[in-house]
């Protein structure tokens, strides 16, 4: 016996509506779940590894080697590698180019957002900033691999999360001499086109030099006048700011113990103190951000600073990996101020 049509329809239709009914509840409720976790439900943080951030070492300091304009090859092998590991076919952001030119020749910062969609605090950035480049000298294990290697796992950790702030990192071009503190400095000419636009950066760390650490008795030195406030074994992670950054200064002395076993040095200097400015978040000062440089003290620590000797085997990827896991928890809670507020 045939059924009538209106039958036959309600009966194939029935199942198909409860199916797609299914979906956008699933769609909706995981949305809800999103928004009061920060995290993309199916997907979870992907932890700080020793082992991801020697990788990333080994390669841009041992088969790449030193990155800086007169070994263009280098710098092009550079740019494509964090490209590609944080790109489409990988990770999945795009990664945009911020090109300058010096002369004759393109200069690439690197851009990958993750905005913080349905948000009220869209608008407000926490940008986390790593230079590439090395001076013609050395290998640049620990200047700047390692930063580099922390912001390229940072990127990966926040990958699939939604916070309340968007989180941005970029990659930065000639950070060395001869362009430290000109014009050609690429995150002075990205941070000016960043105040040219308008972006509400919240917080800027900068991450320099973030792997050699000592536990021997007066390993660590201290720029002129700081002795005292300095301590004398250089095994720990400082962060250093200027007034302004006083806030994300104290944040980190208050809050990067909850995520990290490093001991923590944090201070926000005078302008009197020369090495207060020794890296990218000296640009976003200069356009009024609030910023600060995240590092293991540099040339006041490590004896193979900008020599041939700053190689992938003298860092300490332990102490190092403590370090990233500790700066994963501050941005965190720099992303997300009021959940931070209300204690969850």
């Amino acid at each position: 016996m045939n059924q009538p049509r209106t039958v036959r329809l309600f009966i194939l239709g029935l199942p198909i509506g409860l199916i797609v009914g299914g979906i956008i509840a699933m769609i909706l409720y995981f949305r809800d779940e999103a928004d009061a976790s920060g995290k993309v439900p199916g997907h979870t943080r992907r932890e700080i590894t020793r082992k991801e951030l020697e990788a990333h070492v080994v390669m841009l300091s041992g088969k790449i080697g030193p990155r800086h304009m007169g070994a263009p090859d280098a710098l092009k092998f550079t740019v494509n590698y964090i490209e590609s590991t944080l790109g489409p076919g990988n990770l999945g952001y795009r990664v945009a180019r911020h090109t300058y030119r010096i002369g004759e020749t393109d200069c690439h910062n690197l851009v990958l957002d993750l905005v913080a969609k349905g948000s009220e605090r869209v608008a407000e950035i926490v940008l986390v900033g790593a230079h590439y480049d090395t001076v013609p000298a050395t290998r640049g294990a620990d200047d700047n691999a390692s930063g580099v290697a922390a912001c390229m796992e940072l990127a990966r950790a926040f990958a699939n999360t939604r916070q309340q702030r968007s989180l941005r990192f970029v990659f930065f071009a000639n950070e060395e001499p001869p362009y430290f503190q000109t014009k050609d400095m690429g995150s002075l000419v990205y941070a000016r086109d960043c105040k040219r636009r308008g972006d509400e950066i919240v917080a800027m760390l900068s991450l320099e030099t973030m792997g050699y650490y000592s536990t021997k008795p007066g390993s660590q030195k201290a720029p002129p006048g700081l002795e005292a406030q300095v301590p004398d074994k250089g095994d720990f992670l400082a962060v250093v700011g200027n007034v302004t950054s006083l806030p994300i200064v104290e944040m980190f002395k208050n809050r990067f113990a909850k995520y990290s076993t490093l001991p923590l040095a944090g201070m926000a200097l005078p302008s009197s103190v020369v090495e207060q400015g020794w890296s990218d978040h000296w640009s976003f000062w200069q356009q009024g951000y609030p910023a600060v440089m995240v590092t293991d003290t540099a040339l006041l620590r490590n004896p193979h600073y900008h020599q041939a000797g700053d190689t992938a085997e003298t860092l300490d990827y332990e102490r190092f990996t403590q370090a990233v896991k500790g700066i994963e928890g501050v941005i965190e809670e720099l992303a997300n101020p009021d959940r931070v507020a209300a204690g969850k």
